[in-house]
């Protein structure tokens, strides 16, 4: 009898959610939730995000989806873009996690990720990289990842939101 699976996705939400904007298509998280608990034995998802007020709906959706947030509070620059990179408590959330976890997936393109990557590729505990396109990718995130990455270029019609379709 195969042993079930506890594995964990640490899913930075910013890279993921322009990531497959940037392809296109826009992701639906329901879809993306099941997706990742029957492809990778997923039990934990994390989702990090910036906290914005008046997004209060959004963050509940994915909660009822199965996500667990990690905020990270956010600011308005000088020109009036919202900042809140959550690249720190992703990192620490994997790490504070290690033992808890057989393996880790990592959503991301962003080339920030790669010593996180590296390490838990060396300790056994990569499941693979999923980045959200195979053109914004990283070239340092790729080569840590080794043939340990996967991108979702092609997951457009298992993974994309209608409106108004069936979920």
């Amino acid at each position: 009898m195969k042993k079930a699976q506890n594995n964990y996705v640490f899913i930075d939400g910013q890279n993921l959610n322009l990531g497959t904007q940037y392809m296109g298509w826009k992701l639906d998280f329901k879809k993306f939730r099941i997706y990742l608990r029957e492809k990778y034995g997923i039990e934990t998802a994390y989702y990090f995000i910036g906290f914005v007020e008046g997004n209060s709906e959004l963050y509940k959706a994915l909660q009822l989806d199965g996500y667990v947030l990690v905020f990270k509070p956010t600011f308005r620059n000088n020109q009036g873009t919202v900042k809140g990179n959550c690249d720190a408590e992703l990192v620490l959330q994997a790490m504070i996690d290690l033992n808890n976890y057989d393996k880790a997936v990592i959503v991301t393109g962003d080339g920030d990720f790669y010593c996180l990557v590296q390490h838990l590729r060396k300790n056994g505990k990569l499941h693979c990289v999923l980045a959200p396109n195979r053109v914004k990718c990283s070239h340092l995130l790729n080569m840590a990842a080794g043939n340990q990455i996967a991108f979702m270029d092609d997951l457009k019609q298992r993974l994309e939101y209608q409106k108004g379709g069936l979920k």
